[in-house]
């Protein structure tokens, strides 16, 4: 049988021990690189018995986990990484990943890496092996800032839960135990940024300025859905959107073309054409849209399974609806329409867009994440649609 091949590792995986770990005195915690396709299933698995008593968890799907990891994963063009599996007495108990993107230290400077992936038992002398492991790849990749979690970039899944325990996450977006930012705090991290899920219901009623500012410019915008016939092209117009708009936001590292193109095939997939709304200023492209159905109501019943069955459902989806919730994961305004009655006037129009459909579909709420806690003037338009914010995300932070 064929392996799933990875992507290179460096050779300070020395740093993990096959045994113990040279340093600070962590009992009978021991520490292992993955290094073949039966410990990444390992590593894969951890999760399940992180969080067996948590019925908010949703397992992801193991196949998409292997691919996530395989060198085909476009992130890898750019950055570098090494993951590892805590044990005690022979039993998983934690794993933790630490990486380098090349293209946040272009942007930012050369001496920032990060963490990801972290899952761990509530246990303080695990969490310190894994952090101490992690923390000394990185420091031999010359890195004095430690931020995270990154799973494996800010453009994937990121940050700890801390707030919003109660509800199960939505599609592409995190789910943590409550003990995590104690275990993070404890080994020297502090926040850097939050960032803030928001809920909304699709029966909301459209405020006043909303509807003054969309009949103001409405000889002037044009909205429109994405075209399948272009679908490439498409894709290259959302990209340039998003890479604009957010090119002055906190940690933003711009999507390669692999990057999105990767995201396209999904989107391409499980997403009905009427979800991916196109905002035209004068004819030009100006702001954009995506809402996704909420798989994860599909994967809290698939225990992580794909196959026999689960496929079906997912193709269901984007024809026939199945769902009652969905998230917008992906909004854009270019630049200079910000801070402009223009540029809110667009930005109602896009978030307004799926409403109809998403009824019509049966979906009855929506999540919108992430947005930055500083980000304040997208949260007073979410205010003002009666969005109510319900979880909040940490990034931390620590000097090495």
């Amino acid at each position: 049988m064929r392996t799933m091949e990875y992507p290179r590792r460096s050779s300070l995986a020395q740093f993990c021990m096959k045994k113990k770990i040279s340093g600070p005195n962590f009992s009978e915690v021991v520490v292992r690189p993955i290094r073949s396709y039966r410990e990444m299933g390992i590593f894969i698995d951890i999760p399940w018995s992180i969080y067996a008593d948590d019925p908010m968890w949703v397992p992801p799907l193991r196949l998409e986990r292997r691919l996530h990891f395989s060198r085909f994963n476009p992130f890898f063009k750019h950055g570098k990484w090494q993951a590892w599996i805590a044990y005690r007495s022979g039993q998983p108990v934690g794993r933790i990943s630490a990486q380098i993107d090349q293209l946040h230290r272009e942007r930012y400077g050369g001496d920032t890496g990060h963490f990801g992936l972290f899952e761990c038992i509530d246990d303080k002398e695990v969490a310190a092996a894994l952090f101490y492991t992690a923390e000394a790849w990185l420091s031999a990749q010359q890195t004095r800032h430690v931020t995270g979690p990154f799973n494996l970039s800010i453009n994937q899944e990121c940050g700890i839960l801390v707030e919003g325990f109660d509800t199960p996450p939505v599609v592409m977006m995190p789910h943590s135990r409550k003990w995590y930012g104690r275990l993070l705090e404890e080994q020297g991290y502090q926040q850097a940024k939050d960032l803030l899920a928001y809920w909304i219901e699709l029966d909301f009623k459209v405020p006043r300025l909303m509807d003054a500012l969309i009949g103001k410019f409405a000889d002037q915008v044009r909205l429109r859905t994405l075209r399948r016939d272009r679908f490439s092209e498409e894709l290259e117009v959302l990209r340039d959107i998003f890479n604009d708009a957010w090119s002055e936001n906190w940690g933003f590292v711009p999507f390669t073309q692999a990057e999105f193109a990767e995201l396209g095939t999904s989107l391409r997939l499980l997403v009905p054409d009427d979800c991916i709304q196109i905002a035209e200023v004068d004819g030009v492209p100006a702001a954009f849209m995506v809402a996704l159905p909420n798989l994860n109501e599909i994967f809290a019943e698939l225990n992580g399974h794909l196959f026999p069955f689960g496929w079906i459902r997912l193709v269901r989806i984007r024809s026939r609806g199945g769902v009652h919730t969905g998230r917008i994961p992906l909004m854009g305004v270019r630049r200079r329409f910000h801070s402009t009655p223009l540029g809110m006037a667009l930005a109602f129009m896009v978030i307004d867009a799926p409403r109809e459909l998403g009824r019509a579909m049966g979906v009855k709420a929506m999540e919108l994440s992430w947005i930055l806690e500083d980000n304040k003037p997208m949260r007073a338009i979410l205010d003002s649609l009666g969005c109510r914010e319900y979880k909040r995300y940490r990034i931390y932070q620590k000097m090495l």
